[in-house]
């Protein structure tokens, strides 16, 4: 069997976007990654399908593996033929201990790769609104380890040395050690009136700033009970954070809002959510896939060979004019065959979706829903139109009840089905258990019952009670009557029935 090849990389300092290319391209080849707590978990999305991944990670009070058993593992793990990717926060080689790991391959014979990332001794101060260095405080920074005891016998740290510098001081896991690390540098000369500020999970949506001085900045993290993992700043550069300080002024810094929408659509969504700070946790209860019963298949097969006839088509979603094209495509029949239908769309979004494809929507309503659509359509309906509705397989039953109230012949055919997905729900359900969601968007009905049904199978007694806690918000009147009936509070519904309109309400009060 021939040897695999090990990938050490550095996963950056917490925001999964801040991995390099590279980094992310060794998480997307490897069958196996490794990863600890400093490394973000939404970066295990971009694994392949059927890969491993092992957590190595170590906790304040606990280490899950010591650091020999772990150089072991990804040795062990190559010589079966794996490619193995070794997820590390901020960067490998940074107090990272990549060359312990490094050794043991090349003294193996194993290929590996060091992929550098982005040092949290650089980027969470810079989250924090604190450059390490300015031309009108310092020009140079030093990057210390904290994990200095007072009782070791000989230090690593020329602590004299260091109080006399003129650059920022950075040390990285240094909170045990706060006031060891004070009392050095005062008594090594520093001013004890230096600005202090210490970083807590920086760049992570928990990110949380506590500034002070030499002399106080102990007593403070004290009172506050101010945990690690924490990046410690020390300098002038730290008294810019006042006016530099720029992520925690984020409108949805600090929340994390669950994305119940099927993954193919939930893009949008969750780029909204994270470009206003907010942190989007990906659980798609539904998955979106071609219809499936026999005599569905039949229907549509029918109606799509009828195209020709039909005055008009209706589309109620994006889903229904992918799927819709979709099915063209596969059954090779020609578009241009419905050149005499004048063509409907309920929003904005579907409308983009068939402009895509080249086809102008001939009417919009004014509001993105289905009562408002056929409102708007009604004046241009007459009694004996052929209308063809391409919609899911649980679609409501009011628009082409109301169309032939109208005196319209209505064909409906389910161009997919919605299906409930679960995947992922262990670690959704541990979140809601310590009350670390705090909004969930519903953008369907659907969603609303999926969810609900998903919590159950996963063995949720009490899906209501679990999700008590979180504030809900829902894209439409009709998805809010969902939630409502199901017996969840809702607390915000979009003004219009847009993505853009939801999470505009995300950072009301």
């Amino acid at each position: 069997m021939s040897k695999g090849v090990v990938y050490l990389v550095g996963a950056g300092p917490g925001d999964p976007k801040l991995i390099t290319v590279r980094g992310l391209e060794a998480i997307q080849r490897a069958d196996v990654v490794v990863y600890d707590r400093l490394a973000s978990p939404r970066l295990l999305r971009h694994m392949k399908p059927g890969a491993e991944k092992i957590f190595v990670g170590k906790l304040p009070d606990k280490h899950m593996m010591k650091q020999s058993e772990i150089n072991r593992l990804l040795v062990d793990l190559a010589l079966q033929g794996k490619i193995v990717t070794r997820l590390k926060g901020g960067d490998p080689s940074v107090f990272g201990r990549v060359g312990e790991e490094a050794e043991l391959l090349a003294d193996h014979g194993i290929r590996f790769e060091i992929v550098p990332g982005i040092t949290s001794a650089i980027a969470v101060p810079a989250y924090a609104g604190i450059p390490v260095t300015h031309r009108d405080f310092t020009s140079s920074f030093s990057i210390v380890t904290g994990h200095e005891y007072p009782n070791k016998t000989y230090s690593s740290v020329n602590w004299g040395n260091l109080a006399q510098a003129s650059g920022t001081l950075i040390f990285l896991m240094g909170v045990a050690n706060l006031e060891f690390i004070c009392s050095q540098l005062i008594e090594g000369g520093k001013s004890a009136a230096t600005p202090v500020a210490l970083i807590r999970w920086g760049t992570w949506m928990e990110q949380a700033t506590l500034t002070g001085t030499l002399t106080d900045i102990f007593d403070k993290v004290k009172a506050a009970n101010f945990q690690s993992p924490a990046v410690i700043i020390v300098g002038e550069v730290v008294k810019l954070r006042d006016k530099l300080a720029w992520f925690e002024k984020k409108p949805l810094f600090g929340r994390r809002i669950l994305v119940t929408r099927a993954r193919s659509q939930a893009s949008d969504l969750v780029s909204q959510i994270e470009e206003l700070g907010g942190e989007a946790v990906e659980f798609p209860v539904i998955r979106i896939q071609p219809p499936t019963k026999a005599a569905a298949q039949q229907a549509l097969g029918l109606a799509l060979q009828r195209l020709p006839d039909f005055d008009w088509v209706l589309f109620t979603s994006v889903n229904g004019v992918e799927r819709f094209f979709e099915e063209l495509r596969d059954r090779r029949i020609d578009v241009r065959g419905m050149s005499k239908a004048r063509i409907a769309a309920v929003g904005p979004k579907t409308a983009d979706a068939l402009l895509n494809r080249g086809l102008l929507a001939d009417m919009l309503p004014p509001k993105f829903q289905g009562d408002e659509l056929l409102a708007s359509l009604e004046a241009e309906l007459k009694p004996g139109q052929q209308v063809l509705l391409p919609t899911a397989d649980i679609a409501k039953a009011y628009i082409p009840a109301k169309l032939r109230e109208l005196g319209l012949q209505v064909t409906e055919v389910d161009v997919y089905e919605t299906v409930l997905e679960t995947s992922g729900g262990a670690e959704l359900i541990e979140l809601l258990r310590q009350q670390a969601i705090h909004i969930i968007t519903f953008t369907s009905s659907s969603t609303v019952t999926n969810l609900l049904r998903a919590l159950q199978e996963l063995g949720v007694s009490d899906p209501l009670e679990l999700l008590a806690p979180c504030r809900i918000a829902c894209i439409g009147p009709m998805t809010a009557q969902t939630a409502e009936e199901a017996g969840l509070g809702v607390d915000y519904l979009a003004e219009e029935a847009t993505v853009e309109s939801l999470v505009a309400g995300l950072y009301q009060p």
